[in-house]
């Protein structure tokens, strides 16, 4: 019964009520997680906050600004954090325990979100057996983006007693007879897969970087937004790039990669070791994105304190892949219309 749980585990949980809603739950289950969605109730806060002793509504008269109502929406401005309560609730009586993280269209519009659980000590963090009530944190850092109760900004991943995840002798056997990564370099396993930045054509568009003062986003409508009023196109000079301080950029890396039924994977956010930036919000592939042909991975990328430099062939991010207690019965791609199958240098879903 160990690893994380699949398609039909979230579909028997909310039969059980362990997981409990009140909107449709089949439309938010993906191949090994489970999409979660904004409820109506909606509080500006003063400061960001965990609550590891009490509950989160507790604290709320204390560390709110103004509360508000998302059921017409809301624009959420730059820098302001709020507090939106998830419509799903947990009620896990199984050895159930788990953890969140942005979906992949949040991360690309530069929404920093963390869900927060009562008595938790760590965002993200569902302890085990955890029965109450899940809110989220949303920062919007690039854009003022507009949300309406329903929206998903992201997604539970839960696990039966503890988390396997795969050695790197282990990756090197599977990469030999099933590919995990199309590349020709060698040693490409080191703490999980590493990933390498592709800036190899200064002629070619190599990374898009968020504009200041752009319109508003409107989180609910896809294929809607003209991507140049929110983003500059960038080629790379002698195959290198300038990352400034403060700005958002979109890449991709130089390898494809692929996730097979019985695994999923999980990119690093921060890693000290390759630069003090951080990559990739969301860091979730379900199990069967690229498969089997492989597909690119983009990268949210962000400085932190200094501009940085990047030159092609960078290792920029690692993924670790993890198992599943069993192959999922559905995977990532057309069948359940994923968004980023096939993607290349890939904006969010928002834009044309």
């Amino acid at each position: 019964m160990n690893g994380s749980l699949t398609f039909k585990d979230y579909k028997k949980l909310i039969k059980n009520r362990e997981i409990i809603s009140n909107i449709n739950d089949n439309n938010k289950i993906q191949p090994a997680s489970m999409d979660l969605t904004l409820s109506s109730e909606c509080y500006e806060l003063k400061y960001s906050f965990l609550s590891p002793k009490d509950k989160i509504r507790n604290k709320l008269n204390k560390l709110s600004v103004k509360k508000y109502n998302l059921s017409n929406g809301l624009v959420f401005k730059k820098n302001c954090t709020y507090l939106v309560r998830l419509n799903e609730k947990l009620n896990l009586v199984s050895s159930i325990k788990g953890k969140c993280n942005p979906k992949s269209s949040t991360g690309r519009l530069d929404i920093f979100c963390r869900t927060i659980l009562d008595k938790s000590n760590e965002y993200e963090k569902i302890p085990l057996k955890y029965k109450g009530e899940m809110f989220i944190e949303i920062t919007c850092k690039s854009f003022n983006i507009k949300f309406h109760e329903g929206d998903a900004l992201n997604q539970m991943r839960l696990v039966f007693n503890k988390s396997l995840y795969v050695r790197d002798n282990q990756l090197k056997k599977i990469n030999s007879t099933s590919k995990l990564c199309f590349s020709k370099r060698k040693n490409i396993f080191e703490n999980g897969l590493k990933l390498t930045i592709d800036l190899s054509n200064d002629e070619n568009i190599c990374a898009y970087k968020s504009k200041t003062n752009s319109p508003i986003v409107n989180f609910s409508k896809t294929k809607f937004h003209k991507y140049q009023s929110y983003w500059k196109p960038m080629r790379p000079q002698n195959k290198a790039l300038i990352i400034e301080k403060n700005s958002f950029y979109i890449l991709k890396s130089k390898e494809k990669i692929c996730i097979p039924p019985n695994l999923a994977g999980e990119m690093i956010p921060y890693d000290t070791g390759i630069g003090d930036f951080r990559v990739h919000y969301a860091g979730f592939f379900d199990p069967g994105f690229g498969y089997s042909k492989g597909a690119f991975a983009v990268l949210e990328v962000k400085t932190h304190e200094v501009n940085f430099i990047i030159e092609d062939g960078q290792t920029i991010a690692r993924i670790q892949y993890e198992k599943l207690n069993k192959p999922s019965s559905m995977l990532y791609g057309k069948k359940i219309n994923s968004n980023y199958q096939n993607q290349n240098l890939t904006l969010s879903k928002h834009f044309i």
